[in-house]
Order: structure tokens, then C-alpha cells, then sequence
């Protein structure tokens, strides 16, 4: 055996030359265990089918990772706590149940005040008040979907850097001091002529410089392992521990994970201005005068805000009306409104009009003194004044509750807003005191009518005041709006004819500001006080609300139950008696008696808050008047049949006589305000009665003819009126009324019910209530969207408890998923606008995150002060509970769901099953904690606070949307991520109302709904695979939406069943690829896909860091043998653990499953594919980097133990990087010594694979130790027909960077021990990717970023590369083209879609030419640090491989690989800081190795490659010696480093 042992030895020895293997322990291994190794490993393929961890799974398949749950529960962590434990599992408080308490703007909640609440309101009250419900994951601010890595949050940590002194950087701020300029002038010796034009580098001043003083303990002698101790821990200090803190940050359009929390939902306000009414003078002043304002849109021939009523008389003329008005509330004497514009329009108008008291004589009449006479002439009126006088008290006195029309102006809001001119009217008409802005400009009409909406904004102009001087008076028979908007759009004429109608001089003074965000005192249209409002005793501002001209989509989300009511027009020509002086009484009635008139009517102006009626305008004499008041009142909570609008119509004698009454009641009619459950509004021709109306009359509507009674005009349509209502209680439309009732009649068992002309009884509800369901999607979108909240509460609420009538349970589950389906799908289709970057409508979003929770058994509103949900709320936490029971397994084959839609009887409890699975499980054996606790506080049904759903709406939407066909199924898919987030949601909600937060993950959910979730994640994997090519948005959406909801589910369900639907997922994906002729879309998803997924705040834990890999033979983890040295054997496993660290094997794999898919990824797309690749490799290169990213900013993992763990998921990266090196962007100048090594490694592989025997079963049978995989674990299949595609620069960057940032943080004894098995051109290639790092991180200085402050290096050095492909012909002009779109887009010619929104990623230029000297600065302190990091990354890797090399038997080969890394390091920029460990290391290096290797074999390559670093560097220097004497700093800061090496410096050639 021990001839045998001798002759594989010999063997070895004769194939060095090719590949020799140094590591520095030789085995003694005999022959018969060798073999018997290898049996086992490259055995029968019998054999190897039956192991899971077989080494020939490829890379293009995905293995099977490990079940997670088992591996942590037989894995428990050590006892005592550290960082490490923190990386075995989940925090305990990882998932959070937050109640947010609901913002209310104002001091009073705004609720209705009786007792009996309508069920309408009800469900309005819970919406509204409730408070938000949040479903939070405490650390997931550490990853990357809402806290991203942007260039603000990377100069936050880069603050406080120490600068690093750079030689460069010194002789640029020397030559430009003065003193040194006089200096050069006295030199002899140009500094020009000099290789580097630095005076450090001429003889003179090295012979006439002062010498430094002496490192200390320098010349003593010690032992090389003291020496290389001390060099390690000096290097140590002063280090950045983050090295990508030092990098600019990863690219933004690649964060395809990015997320923001929605919106919390709000009231809608639209651009708000506030007018202030400041005073209103005439030329005499005989009577009080009462203004209004509202603002109309002539363009949309609509009324776009309620009136503002104002009081601007003196308390002379108040003093006339107080006995009509004993008590003023202060809320009507407000003299400034806010007004809120959704929709700005240069065609907008503020209206003013003014009305009188009643008097005798018409409008003309009572307008003609204010036309004729003036204050200057009092003395000549006096007499006719005092009479005026006179008579405006008798009326006040007689007629104070009448009002009469009389004069009216508008303003163009366009000219405020856009500064363009005065009012339309001319500068005749008003004046303003806004200085130089509005008395001299004049211009062209047709220059503001050609104005668009997108120069009006509201928000933000300069405030004016104007002074409005010329009214028009009223003409009685044009009061319509229809007249209005053609008066306005007579005013913007040029010659308008309202100009030469005589006006009635006033002067309206008034101001036009923008509304302050929170403005102090201030009413909401229901007059509640809106925060702040620090006294209640001062004048109040109004907030007067809006009818926006269009549709607004965006839900309520407070208490508003107005209604408006305008009396439009009456025709009482055919009425016999005297009726002329027609006022109308608008009353709200609760019943027909008189007294049940309702106080729900506001005040106007100085008068009271509500009251009991309301009259219209009095048009004197006029038998066919026209109207225009607006009558507003608050509609009470619960409304019934009874309650009404009665109009009643009276004759007013204006004229004072004996037994004439003043008012005399001539006509009634009436509108039921509830008619078949819903709210009417509408336009309504009404006819009058003569007389009374009977009894019981307010059940019908006027147009029953009713016996006996009399009519105007013989029952005709004579009175015209409009009721509009603002609520957010009645929808207003017929669909969402007919579900709502229907819903409300089930809810309240009310059969049998009239619903129009059809009884609703329990035998047809069903059939009813599912066609309602089915016509919602003919409803409004606009009423939908405002109700939106209520609406899908009340279809969840369908689904989780369905009614059961009569013993049978009524399944609408399947109706709801469809109206849910369709109503989301309506709503993103048309409120495309209202999107994030993933599609995702916001509206939606919020409600989800807000807003949605399970339904409790108790359909009662929430009592004050107690949790709204049944339990405390409290932090609860999702993670795995301890001591899981091994015989707690449920039975898929028992589990029936009661989600069928088809089931007939009344399902249980969807638990029932568990518990008694469970329970039957429990009783079999003995007792323990966990056992009782599920049996005493999970699944019991019993106790007073359990409030559990009948269903569960996850289960539900899962069920459902597996069944769902055709048009609902496409529905959900074009919407998956809602229905996503609300089965995350109720999952999350669930746990937390059934206890179930600390069950072990396996038994949180039953198997049923299990078995769906797997169903629905592969039918949506085959979807995405089958149409990646037609439905390019969709699947974009679908693969985002679905990568979002496994990252979810990693928080809540057993996370080795969602990591066998990512693998799912990636077969799917893989299979596809390997048909189809366009795989780079395909293969962008997959890897988006993966982004998110891995962007989870666990990610670290989810890949099991600190599990120890098993090696590729071993069946099963096995710690004794891996770590045991008491044999051979036992030492060889280990050396195989330790490579399949570094390879991407079928362990790795395994236990670092979301790692091991990242880096395959990456393995695969930068094998060389020809064109088109180039977004690709972007992408996968910026899915790493994002990832390092995250790890070193994330403050959970800054522990150095921790972050050796956290590099031991990136070993293989590595190996990638080496077997990328050919494609690499090529930072020096020549690229011809890398270009060898790489060869020589090529023909190293080619020979591995040219045999038909393995190597290393050919050294078994020679009787040699097994060596590592050695056959070029990365080598990918190559493609026929391909050319090789190259890295950008910028790719190339981000790859070396994580490729640095692996060595940084990796365990140096673990690289050393994988260093030596590396075969020497395996150890020179990855030499050659140092010498790559230095050149790619090299100091630029600050003079570079001073040429190219305006363009990113990454972008310039990327141009450059393609400016060279272009010049060198190395690329076609087609391939050029294609790769180009492909880079744009990853569907290639494939997309032809139109240009979207969600797609194009807006951002501001942060590469903007005039950047500061600040800012140019600090862009050069951070980039001196990332050099020095990187060249001391460096440094280290060289001291390891030295360190394995010197125990090796070929350092020949590889010290001269070495040292040209050195040497070539000492040639770069470098700081004091490394320059000062470099030196040490050679030093080291030096000492150690023996002088025939450095005379032998070093000194040809230090000469060697010396001279082709000159060549590189374009000559800067000749040979070592000049070298050498180069690196010597001559500042004095640095002597003190550097002069000891003077001994060395006066060697010639071979002073290193």
C-alpha cells in the first residue's frame, strides 16, 4: 500500500506542470478508502438518482431547498445570546397589529345626533370613524422596498469621512501656492522632464532632502509570524467597515422593488382660495343690503360651489331687521369664505349677487335711486332720501323676512391668477390696490380666451384686493343660471352689451389670497369647528363646499349628509285670484303635522344658525316667476317614508291694507324624500294643489291624482324644482341602492320588503340579492369610487359571513369575487393617473392598508373607549414557536374546504377539523406545554372575548380565484396584487383574532387552503411563461405582484412551502426558456421576480448563515466528520465542505436557497451570449450590488462575526467574478498579461473535459487523494454561434465591487484553505482580477472630478467603451441597433406597446454641470477612501495567498504573480495610508522568502512586469529602481514611513 501510495505521489508530481495542486497537507490516504470515496460519489447511476444532494443537478435547474421549519427546530440556537442568534430565526416582535387613531380635522366628530340610526348610516358611521387598522413589519424598514438606497441616503453615511493624503493631490495644491511657485523658478532641474512631472522624483531634491527619522523597531529582528500579526492588526485601523458606503449607490431605474406606503385616506380638497368681503358702499345708504357669492363654470354650464352669504351693513341698518332676527349666531356673521377648486378653468367666475328687502314696486323701480343719485348731492335729495329712508324702515319693519333680487357682478378668476389684465370689464369697472398689476395693463381678450386649464393655478398667485365698482341690476325675468352663463360669456366679448346698460354704482371691496394650509377659525360646511380654532368668540371663516364641474374619484371619508334644494321656476298664469307677489316656503318635514317641520335648514347672513323654513326671492307682480335661491339643510340620520319637502306658495301684500293678511297661502305640493329604500334627488316638475293636501299624503307623490282635491292648471306640471344631495351616506344611484338595501334587508331579517314593483320575501332574496351584485358593474364608476370603502366592506362582509335564510345557507361568495374582481379592474383601467410605479392604483392600496379588516361576529358599532376588534391590541408577533410537536401532522386527504360554492349545508367552523385532528393527536400522548396550549387557547371556540368569522375571507379569495373562468379570472389577474394584499391582510388579522401567532408555521393554516395557494401560484407561473410575449403590461404587473405576495407570505406561512413556489416558479420559468426565441424578456422577469422576493428584511435568516454546508457525498449534515482530524479522510471531507462553499453546489443550493438562486442567476446571464445582453447584465449585477448594499447598511448586521456569516452566502461569487474576467471592462491601457492567464486557464478546462475519464477518478485509481473539484465549477454550456459578450464599464464596476466586498468580510482562514486548492492558474487569474481591482478603483484626484463634474464616471466610462466598439468595428451596425432597443427595453422588437406612464422612471438630473467646490470636495474625500478601502481589500487577499503559497511546493509560480500586483499597486494614485501597510507587506514578503526564489524566479517578473506597467502607464516610469524611488514621498508628513527603505532603494533592479 505504502509502493502504491508512493507511485500516485510520483504521478502527481509528473502532472504539476499542467496542474499542481499546493495545498499544504498531503494525505496519506490509502488506495481502498480513496475508492471506496469515489464509489460512493461517482457511483451507479442508480445510486446517485436515489441522493438528493447529487452533484449533477445544472445550474439552469433548481434545486430543492431545505424544509425550513424542521431545519430550525432541530436546530435550535446556542444558549447563550449574541449577534449570531440573532440570525437563526425571526425577532419575536417581527410582525406588528397597529390601531392608528383616525385623524379628525375638526373639535367635533361630526356625528349625527339621534338615537335611532338609519342602517345606511350605520355602516357609514363604522367606515368613517373607525380607526386604521395597520398590518406592519417591524423591520422591514431595513430592506429595500420602502427604505431604498438613493444618492441622499449614501451621503448621509458618508458624512464624517476621514480625507486620505494623496501625492497627487499635494503637487496640485503646491503649484498652486505662491511659495512654491517661486520655488520652481529657482530649480535646475525641469519638472516637466521628470516621468511624472513631480518634483519627488528628481535627483536633486532626493539627494539634498533632509532624511526621516527611522520606523521604529524596524531594523530588530522577529519572527515572520510576529511580523505578519503585527502588519494584520496595524492594517486593522483607521478602516472604512462599510465598504459600499464608499460606492455610489445602486441605480434607481433597476429598483423594481421599490414600494411606498400608501396614502392615508382623506377628504378631498381640491386648489383652495379665500375671499374676504372687507366692506360694500353705495352712494346713499337707506336700507340694509345682503350679499352672496358662489363660483360658476361658463364652460361647463354648471355651479361648482355652494353660496357664501355675507353682511357687510352698519348696525344702524342691522338695527332694522332685529326684530325679525332676536339672535345672531356667530357662525353667520362670517365675512371670508375659502373656496376649493378641483378642476381650474380660465371660464371660471365668482358671482356676486345682492339682494334687498322686499318693498313695493319692481326691480328697476327700486334700483333707479341708486342709479341717479349720488352722495355729492345729498343736499339737493335730501328731502327724497329721508322719504327713501322712511319707507326702507316701514318695510324692514313689515316685510323683514322677504327678500327681493336686486343686483349682481362677476370676476374673471383668470386675470388674478395669471396676472394678464384687469377684470373684463375694463379698468372703468374696478381697480385694485396690487401695486403695478392691475391699473396698467389692458390686454387682448382673445389673448386670455385662448388660455388652456394648464396655466390656471389657484394655488399659488400673488394675493390682490380689488375693488369691484359697477353692478348690474336683476331683471326679473332673466334669474335663470341658463341667463347667467350667457351674461358671462357676454362679458368676455369686446364689446359687450352688458357695457352699455347703465350700472348701480357701488364699490365691493374685496380680497383674493390663496388659502393657508391650516387657516385658524374656520367652519366645515356642516359649521363644525376645523382645527385649530383657538377661540370660539372670533368672527369665523367658512369653508364653502364644493360641486366640482367633473367627476372627483376619490372615496369619502368623513360624515356629510347635506341636502340642496333650488325652486327653479313657477307658472301660476292659469291660478284664479290674487297671486303676484309669489314667495315659496321651503320647509323639511318629519310628518304632516305642522310642528314636525325639522330646524335642519341653514342660516344665511346675521341671523340664525338653522331654522324650521326657509322663503325665496319675491319677484313683484309676477304671476310666472323665476328663482335662483339655494336652500341647504342637513338631512337627518334616519330617514322613513314620512318624512318630505313641503312647499308651500303664498301671495305677500306688499302694500300695508286693512283685513289683507300679509301672507296668503295659494298653493302646496310636496316630494317624499324615500321611496323604495333610496334618497330621491333630481329634477322634479311638480303640480300644486289648491288646497291642503290630506292626510297621509306624504306616503305618495304629488302626481297621484287624490279624490277630492283641487289643482292648478288641471293637475299639471307647473312648479319646477331641484334636490341635490351631498352624502356620503346615499349613494344616489340606482345599482349601490338596490345592493345596499338588499344587503340591509338581509342583515335586518325585514321580509317581506317592496322594492319597487317586486316583494322581497325569503324565497327570492338570493336571486335578487346576486343580480344586484352582477348589475353593480353598471353603476357609476364616480358613485362607486366615492363609496368605495362601504362597498367593499359590505362584498367582504358577504363572503366571510353568508346569511342563511330558513336553514340554508345563501352562497354569494362567488358573485362578490366577481363584482370585487370587475369593480377593481374598472377602476385601474380608468384612473390610470392614480397608479405607482407597479400599476398599482393608490386609491385601492390605502384601503387595504387602512382601512380593511375581518368583520367580528358583533355587527354593533364600537362603544367608545373600548378595541373595536374584540381583543387588546397589542404588538404581536409572527414567528415560529418552540418545541413544535413532530406528531401535530394534518391529514390533506380529511380536509373537505367550506369554501365550495356548491356546498348545500351550513359549514362549521373552518377550525373544526384542525381541532379535532388535533385534539384526537394530542390524547395519544403525554401532555406537554406546547400541546396544552393548543388545545386550551388556539383552538377553543369557547370564551367570552373569541369573535371569530364564519369563513375566512383568505381561504375564500384563494378558492375562488382557483375556480374563477373566462372574463372574472382575466379580471383578477389584471388586479392580482389586490387580491394579494388582502389575503395577506386577513391571513396576518386571522392569526392574530384565533391566537395563533406563536403555532408553529405548519399548523397556522389548514392543508386546504394550502393545497389552493400552491394551485394559484402555479397557474400564475404558467401564465406568466405562456404569455410573456403578448400581454407585455399584464405579465410585467402579474410577475411583480407575485413576487410581492411570496415576500409576504415569507412572514406568515411555512417558509419551506413558499420556497417550493419560488422553485416552482423558477421551473416554470426554466422550462419555458428552453422553447422559446426571444429568452431575454422571460429571463428579465425571473429576475425582477427574484429581486423582490430577496429584497425581504430576513433575508439574511431565510438563507440559514450559519448552517455548516455538508459535503456533496455526505447523505445528511454530519458536524463530527466535518470537523473530526483524526483522520485522513475525515480531513478530506472537510477541504470538500469547504469547496462547496465556494461553488455554486447542489448543498449550497440548498441550505442558502434564495442566495444559491441569485448567484445561478448571475452565473448564468454573464455566460457569454452574444448581443443583447447587456440589460441583463445590468440587472443581475444590480440585484447583487442592491443586496450587499442592503447588508452593509443595514445596523442589525455591523458585528465583524456576523458579517463573516453574512460573505459566506457570497463565496461562490467569487468564482464567478474569475470566470468572468475575460469580460470584463478592461480599466488599464493593455490587457495582454490577463489575456495569458485567462488562456492558459481555458486550456486547463479544455483538457479536463477532453478526456473520457474524470481526473479525479483517475487519481483514485492511481491511488492519489481525492483533490477538490477542480473541473471549473462555473464553466456553462457555451451557445453555438455566439460571439462573446463584453461587460460595460459600469457593470464591470458594480461586479469588481461586490467582488471586493466578499473578501473584505469573508473569514480569511476559510479563504486560505479554499486558496489552497486552487490550481496555480486558477491562483493567477484571480491575481489578475486584483490587479484589475486596483486599476478600476484608482484615485482620480480632484483635478479629474473638476474636467468631469458634468457626467457620473460610470456613464462616461460606458460611452467610452461603446465609442470604441463603434470606432473598432468590433460590433455591427445592426447588432449596434438591436442591442441598443434591447437595452431600452427587455421585450426586444417583441413590445409594440404605447408609451406608459408606470414604465418611465422620473427623476431629477443629479449630474448637473454646476456642482459646487463643496460638493467636488467631497466627492473626492469619498472617492480617496474607496481606493484606500479597495487597495487595503487587496492587500489582504495578497497577504493570504502569500501566506498559503509559502506553505506550498509551487511559490515560484505564483510569487511573481504577487509581486506585480505589488508593484503594480505602488504605481496607482495611493494614499499615505496604504502606501504605509504596502510597504510593510513587502517588507514581509522579503524576509520570508529565501533569496534563490527572489534572485531565481522574481526577479524576471518584477522587471518583466515593471515594464509593462510603464508601458501602460504611458512611460511614467522606467524600471523598479526608478520605481522605487518614485513611491518615496518627500512631503515631511510622510518621511517618517518611508526612509528606512533607502538600503533597498540604492539596490539597482532588484532593490524589492
Amino acid at each position: 500500500r505504502e509502493r502504491e501510495g508512493e507511485r500516485g505521489k510520483e504521478s502527481m508530481a509528473a502532472s504539476s506542470t499542467e496542474r499542481r495542486a499546493f495545498a499544504h497537507k498531503i494525505n496519506r490516504t490509502v488506495a481502498a478508502e480513496v475508492r471506496k470515496q469515489v464509489s460512493r460519489e461517482y457511483g451507479s447511476p442508480q445510486l446517485s438518482k436515489k441522493r438528493s444532494g447529487c452533484q449533477s443537478v445544472p445550474l439552469t435547474e433548481v434545486v430543492e431547498p431545505v424544509d425550513f421549519e424542521d431545519y430550525v427546530n432541530t436546530h435550535p440556537p446556542a444558549a447563550e445570546p449574541g449577534p449570531l442568534r440573532e440570525l437563526v430565526d425571526f425577532p419575536p416582535d417581527d410582525v406588528e397589529l397597529v390601531l392608528e387613531e383616525r385623524e379628525c380635522r375638526t373639535l367635533e366628530p361630526g356625528l349625527p345626533e339621534d338615537d335611532a340610526l338609519d342602517p345606511r348610516v350605520r355602516d357609514a358611521l363604522g367606515v368613517y370613524t373607525d380607526d386604521w387598522l395597520i398590518i406592519q413589519r417591524k423591520y422591514q424598514r431595513f430592506s429595500t422596498i420602502h427604505t431604498p438606497h438613493t444618492a441622499e441616503r449614501q451621503r448621509e453615511r458618508q458624512r464624517g469621512l476621514a480625507k486620505q493624503t494623496f501625492e497627487l493631490d499635494d503637487l496640485g495644491d503646491d503649484r498652486g501656492g505662491q511659495e512654491d511657485q517661486e520655488d520652481l523658478k529657482r530649480r535646475s532641474v525641469s519638472l516637466d522632464d521628470t516621468p511624472r512631472g513631480s518634483w519627488a522624483s528628481s535627483i536633486f531634491d532626493l539627494k539634498n532632502s533632509s532624511p526621516d527619522c527611522l520606523l521604529p523597531s524596524l531594523l530588530d529582528r522577529s519572527p515572520p509570524e510576529d511580523m505578519d500579526r503585527r502588519n494584520a492588526e496595524q492594517r486593522t485601523e483607521r478602516r472604512h467597515p462599510d465598504l459600499l458606503g464608499l460606492y455610489p449607490a445602486p441605480d434607481e431605474d433597476e429598483a423594481v422593488e421599490r414600494c411606498t406606503v400608501p396614502e392615508v385616506p382623506k377628504e378631498h380638497f381640491g386648489q383652495r382660495i379665500m375671499v374676504k368681503c372687507l366692506s360694500l358702499k353705495f352712494e346713499i345708504e337707506i336700507e340694509p343690503i345682503f350679499g352672496s357669492l358662489a363660483l360658476y363654470d361658463m364652460k361647463e354650464k354648471k355651479k361648482i360651489s355652494e353660496n357664501f352669504y355675507f353682511d357687510l351693513n352698519s348696525d344702524h341698518m342691522k338695527g332694522l331687521l332685529r326684530p325679525h332676527t332676536p339672535h345672531t349666531a356667530i357662525s353667520t356673521l362670517a365675512r371670508s369664505a375659502i373656496f376649493s377648486i378641483t378642476y381650474p378653468s380660465p371660464d371660471i367666475f365668482l358671482v356676486i349677487k345682492l339682494e334687498k328687502v322686499l318693498q313695493q314696486g319692481d326691480i328697476g323701480e327700486c334700483c333707479e335711486p341708486y342709479m341717479v343719485m349720488k352722495e355729492s348731492d345729498s343736499s339737493k335729495h335730501k328731502e327724497k332720501l329721508e322719504k327713501l329712508r322712511g319707507q326702507a324702515e316701514q318695510s324692514c319693519a313689515r316685510l323683514g323676512l322677504y327678500r327681493m333680487p336686486f343686483a349682481w357682478t362677476a370676476i374673471h378668476l383668470m386675470n388674478i391668477v395669471s396676472s394678464v389684465g384687469g377684470l373684463d370689464r375694463g379698468d372703468s369697472d374696478s381697480d385694485s390696490e396690487r401695486k403695478g398689476t392691475w391699473n396698467e395693463r389692458k390686454k387682448k381678450t382673445f389673448e386670455r380666451m385662448s388660455m388652456g386649464e394648464e396655466m390656471c393655478n389657484f394655488a399659488s398667485f400673488r394675493p390682490a384686493t380689488l375693488t369691484v365698482t359697477n353692478f348690474f341690476k336683476q331683471e326679473g325675468d332673466r334669474l335663470s343660471d341658463e341667463d347667467l352663463y350667457k351674461f358671462l360669456a357676454d362679458m368676455r366679448r369686446p364689446s359687450s352689451v352688458l357695457r352699455r346698460l347703465r350700472p348701480v354704482t357701488a364699490q365691493l371691496k374685496i380680497d383674493i389670497s390663496p388659502a393657508p394650509d391650516s387657516p385658524h377659525y374656520c367652519l366645515s360646511p356642516e359649521l363644525l369647528h376645523v382645527k385649530p380654532y383657538p377661540d370660539l368668540r372670533v368672527r369665523p371663516t367658512k369653508e364653502v363646499l364644493e360641486f366640482p364641474a367633473r367627476y372627483v374619484y376619490v372615496p369619502y371619508t368623513t360624515y356629510r349628509n347635506l341636502l340642496y334644494v333650488y325652486p327653479q321656476s313657477l307658472n301660476f298664469s292659469s291660478r284664479q285670484g290674487s297671486v303676484r307677489n309669489i314667495a315659496v316656503k321651503v320647509q323639511f318635514m318629519a310628518g304632516e303635522d305642522p310642528s314636525q317641520a325639522l330646524p335642519v335648514i341653514f342660516g344665511k347672513s346675521s341671523c340664525g344658525e338653522f331654522f324650521k323654513e326657509a322663503y325665496t326671492p319675491v319677484i313683484y307682480h309676477d304671476k310666472s316667476p323665476e328663482f335662483y335661491e339655494e336652500v341647504k339643510m342637513k338631512v337627518p340620520a334616519n330617514l322613513t317614508d314620512n318624512h318630505h319637502l313641503l312647499f308651500t306658495f303664498y301671495h305677500i301684500s306688499c302694500q300695508q291694507k286693512q283685513n289683507t293678511p300679509l301672507e296668503t297661502p295659494v298653493g302646496y305640493t310636496w316630494i317624499p324624500l324615500m321611496q323604495h329604500g333610496r334618497l330621491r334627488t333630481g329634477s322634479f316638475t311638480l303640480p300644486v294643489s289648491v288646497e291642503k293636501p290630506p292626510p297621509s299624503y306624504s306616503v305618495l307623490t304629488p302626481d297621484v291624482q287624490l279624490p277630492g282635491m283641487k289643482w292648478v292648471d288641471n293637475h299639471k306640471g307647473v312648479f319646477n324644482v331641484a334636490v341635490m344631495a351631498a352624502s356620503s351616506v346615499h349613494t344616489q344611484d340606482p345599482q349601490l341602492d338596490k345592493f345596499f338595501t338588499l344587503a340591509h334587508v338581509l342583515e335586518e331579517y325585514s321580509f317581506p320588503f317592496r322594492l319597487k314593483d317586486v316583494i322581497i320575501t325569503e324565497s327570492n332574496v338570493e336571486t335578487e340579492l346576486k343580480a344586484s351584485i352582477g348589475q353593480l358593474r353598471s353603476a357609476l364608476l364616480e358613485t362607486c369610487v366615492r363609496f368605495l370603502h362601504q362597498l367593499l366592506n359590505k362584498l367582504i362582509l358577504l363572503i366571510v359571513r353568508p346569511p342563511i335564510i330558513a336553514g340554508q345557507i345563501v352562497n354569494l361568495g362567488r358573485a362578490a369575487f366577481e363584482a370585487m374582481a370587475l369593480l377593481v379592474n374598472q377602476i385601474h383601467k380608468n384612473l390610470e393617473g392614480n397608479q405607482d410605479q407597479h400599476s398599482r392604483n393608490n386609491l385601492l392600496a390605502s384601503y387595504i392598508y387602512y382601512c380593511f379588516h375581518l368583520p367580528t361576529l358583533d355587527p354593533s358599532p364600537p362603544v367608545a373607549g373600548s378595541p373595536p376588534y374584540g381583543l387588546p391590541i397589542q404588538y404581536a408577533t409572527l414567528s415560529r414557536a418552540t418545541g413544535r410537536p413532530s406528531s401535530l401532522n394534518l391529514s390533506r386527504s380529511k380536509s373537505i374546504s367550506n369554501s365550495n360554492p356548491d356546498l348545500a349545508s351550513t359549514p362549521t367552523s373552518p377550525d373544526d377539523e384542525v381541532q379535532k385532528i388535533i385534539g384526537n393527536k394530542a390524547a395519544e400522548r403525554s401532555p406537554n406545554r406546547m400541546s396544552a396550549f393548543l388545545e386550551g387557547s388556539m383552538f377553543s371556540a369557547s370564551g367570552p372575548a373569541r369573535q371569530t368569522a364564519r369563513k375566512l375571507l383568505h381561504e375564500e379569495l384563494a378558492l375562488q380565484w382557483v375556480v374563477s373562468t373566462s372574463t372574472v379570472r382575466e379580471a383578477a389577474l389584471q388586479q392580482a396584487w389586490f387580491f394579494f394584499q388582502l389575503m395577506v391582510k386577513s391571513m396576518s388579522h386571522h392569526l392574530y383574532l384565533s391566537d395563533k401567532l406563536e403555532a408553529p408555521r405548519k399548523l397556522r393554516f389548514p392543508d386546504r387552503f394550502v393545497d389552493d395557494i400552491a394551485a394559484l401560484v402555479g397557474a400564475i407561473s404558467a401564465d406568466i411563461a405562456s404569455r410573456y410575449h403578448k400581454d407585455v403590461e399584464l405579465i410585467e404587473r402579474l410577475n411583480s405582484s407575485l413576487a410581492f405576495f411570496l415576500n409576504d407570505l415569507l412572514s406568515l406561512m411555512d417558509r419551506g412551502f413558499v420556497f417550493n413556489l419560488i422553485r416552482s416558479y423558477c421551473k416554470q420559468i426554466g422550462n419555458k426558456l428552453q422553447m422559446t426565441q426571444n429568452p431575454n424578456a422571460l429571463i428579465a422577469l425571473r429576475m425582477d421576480f427574484l429581486r423582490i422576493v430577496c429584497c425581504h428584511e430576513h433575508y439574511v435568516t431565510l438563507n440559514l448563515p450559519c448552517s455548516a454546508l455538508s459535503p456533496p457525498a455526505s447523505p445528511s449534515p454530519s458536524i463530527c466528520s466535518a470537523t473530526s482530524q483524526s483522520s485522513a479522510f475525515s480531513s478530506h471531507l472537510q477541504d470538500l465542505r469547504i469547496a462547496s462553499m465556494f461553488e455554486l453546489s447542489v448543498p449550497f443550493r440548498q441550505q442558502h436557497f434564495l442566495s444559491g438562486l441569485l448567484l445561478t442567476e448571475l452565473a448564468l446571464i454573464l455566460e457569454p451570449d452574444g448581443e443583447g445582453v447587456f440589460f441583463l447584465h445590468k440587472k443581475a449585477i444590480s440585484t447583487v450590488h442592491n443586496m450587499l448594499c442592503s447588508h452593509d447598511s443595514d445596523p442589525r448586521y455591523t458585528d465583524p462575526q456576523v458579517r463573516t456569516h453574512l460573505a459566506q452566502l457570497y463565496l461562490p461569487l467569487i468564482g464567478i467574478v474569475m470566470e468572468a474576467l475575460p469580460q470584463l471592462y478592461d480599466f488599464t491601457e493593455s490587457a495582454a498579461p490577463r489575456v495569458r492567464h485567462v488562456s492558459a486557464l481555458a486550456d486547463e478546462g479544455d483538457s479536463d473535459s477532453a478526456g473520457t475519464i474524470s481526473p479525479t477518478v483517475a487519481m483514485a485509481i492511481a491511488g492519489s487523494p481525492l483533490p477538490h473539484y477542480k473541473v471549473n465549477p462555473f464553466q456553462l454550456p457555451a451557445v453555438a454561434g455566439r460571439q462573446s459578450s463584453g461587460l460595460s464599464a459600469e457593470s464591470s464596476r458594480n461586479l469588481l465591487i461586490c467582488f471586493l466586498w466578499v473578501l473584505k468580510n469573508a473569514d480569511s482562514d476559510v479563504l486560505e484553505r479554499w486558496f489552497s486548492d486552487l490550481s496555480v492558474p486558477q491562483i493567477n487569474r484571480l491575481l489578475d482580477l486584483l490587479h484589475l481591482c486596483l486599476s478600476c478603483f484608482e484615485y482620480k484626484g480632484k483635478k479629474a472630478f473638476e474636467r468631469i463634474n458634468s457626467l457620473t464616471f460610470k456613464k462616461s466610462q460606458d460611452m467610452k467603451a461603446r465609442l470604441e466598439e463603434a470606432i473598432l468595428g468590433t460590433i455591427g451596425a445592426r447588432q449596434e441597433m438591436v442591442r441598443r432597443s434591447r437595452e431600452r427595453s427587455p421585450y426586444g422588437s417583441q413590445e409594440n406597446v404605447r408609451w406608459r406612464k408606470n414604465v418611465t422612471h422620473w427623476r431629477q438630473n443629479t449630474d448637473r454641470v454646476d456642482k459646487t467646490k463643496a460638493e467636488m470636495e467631497h466627492e473626492s474625500v469619498v472617492d480617496g477612501n474607496l481606493a484606500t478601502e479597495a487597495s487595503l481589500v487587496v492587500l489582504d487577499t495578497l497577504e493570504i495567498i502569500v501566506k498559503t503559497v509559502l506553505l506550498s511546493e509551487t511559490k515560484e509560480s505564483i510569487l511573481g504573480g504577487v509581486l506585480r500586483v505589488l508593484l503594480h499597486s505602488m504605481a496607482c494614485n495611493q494614499s499615505a495610508l496604504f502606501l504605509q501597510h504596502c510597504f510593510a507587506t513587502q517588507r514581509a514578503l522579503v524576509f520570508k522568502v529565501p533569496p534563490r526564489h527572489i534572485l531565481a524566479d522574481t526577479r524576471p517578473h518584477a522587471y518583466t512586469h515593471t515594464h509593462t506597467l510603464g508601458d501602460r502607464e504611458t512611460h511614467k516610469h522606467t524600471d523598479t529602481h526608478t520605481q522605487c524611488k518614485r513611491r518615496r514621498l518627500c512631503r515631511p508628513s510622510y518621511r517618517t514611513s518611508y526612509s528606512p527603505l533607502r538600503h533597498h532603494l540604492r539596490r539597482p533592479r532588484t532593490c524589492v
